[in-house]
């Protein structure tokens, strides 16, 4: 089951989408966040209350790309109360890769990088017993939902930035229930979208490469995941395609559980608060940037992952250079 969000003139509302251009309008004002709490206040699935809801509107997916009037699959009303976040050093890569990074593994450990000493922990502790706790991944903080850009539309690249790259990843969306519980309400596809050449500079910038926009969907996934997706990520030019190259996702390919990555986020009390929404990036191992690929406005990504619908499509948008930010004083 696959949902969409679109703008509609009572508000927000979803959709129950297939691989056709029907998109079945549900008929609760609120869209996805409305129907997860419903859920979680009735005790039901979300697809039963999907059910519940179902209208007989059908509109033309493709016209709600074509009238901007499409969202993000989970959004919250107040964009505060979004908290969008991530885990890094998380994915086992391709075979080459794979055997690369175990090469470097067997040097002692004394020698080993931070990234690669990381990357070690989550081999040999990442993936505990169901129930158990298991070593904690690499952990950075985006934004809140302001920072969510919409599927086919422009990611805004700050002034200070020093490069525009895609991060193909799986993206796990939440409600915190009334309980202080967290909820997993679906994934999505994401474009994480990071500034790789301030990280490479210093890993300690690494947290300023990531407060960039990001965007994920169009559609969510409601239900079990498979535990080997595979995609495709590109970069698109001036109508041709720039770059290409496969990805992999899902726990048969990933260092750590989704379970043990959850309760790493989740453990903190300060991210169980009720009502609200979080938008959490599993990770990649496929970049443009490792390709020597250099991106520039009006490059358009495309990211794609199987079973989940269409791809997420963005274009790299641009914004002035930045001012110098002047405090102002009070007292």
């Amino acid at each position: 089951m696959r949902l969409i969000q679109f703008k509609d003139a009572q508000g927000v509302k979803a959709a129950l989408v297939d691989d056709t251009d029907q998109a079945s309008v549900i008929e609760v004002v609120g869209g996805t966040y409305a129907l997860a709490m419903m859920a979680v206040q009735h005790g039901v699935t979300l697809g039963e209350l999907i059910q519940q809801h179902l209208g007989n509107s059908v509109l033309s997916y493709q016209e709600l790309i074509d009238s901007r009037r499409l969202l993000p699959p989970l959004t919250h009303p107040d964009a505060a109360h979004c908290l969008v976040t991530g885990t890094g050093l998380t994915h086992l890569g391709s075979a080459d890769t794979r055997d690369a990074m175990h090469a470097k593994l067997d040097a002692d450990d004394a020698n080993l990088s931070d990234s690669m000493r990381m990357f070690k922990m989550g081999l040999e502790g990442g993936r505990p017993a169901p129930g158990e706790i298991g070593v904690q991944p690499e952990w950075f903080y985006k934004g809140d939902g302001d920072c969510v850009v919409a599927p086919e539309s422009a990611l805004p690249v700050p002034g200070c930035a020093q490069d525009a790259g895609e991060e193909p990843e799986l993206v796990g969306l939440y409600v915190i229930a009334p309980d202080g519980t967290p909820v997993r309400v679906g994934f999505a596809v994401g474009n994480e979208f990071s500034d790789h050449v301030t990280e490479r500079h210093n890993y300690l910038w690494l947290a300023h490469s990531k407060l960039r926009a990001c965007s994920f969907g169009p559609e969510i996934l409601i239900g079990e995941l498979p535990a080997d997706l595979r995609g495709q990520s590109r970069i698109v030019r001036d109508g041709r395609v720039l770059w290409s190259k496969p990805f992999v996702t899902g726990e048969a390919n990933m260092a750590h559980t989704l379970a043990n990555l959850e309760h790493h986020h989740f453990k903190y009390a300060g991210f169980r608060r009720p009502g609200d929404v979080h938008v959490h990036f599993f990770g990649t191992s496929t970049l443009s940037f490792a390709d020597g690929v250099r991106t520039q406005a009006d490059d358009r990504f495309e990211i794609s992952l199987q079973g989940f619908g269409r791809p997420l499509r963005n274009p790299i948008g641009r914004q002035p250079d930045d001012a110098f930010a002047a405090v102002r004083k009070i007292g």
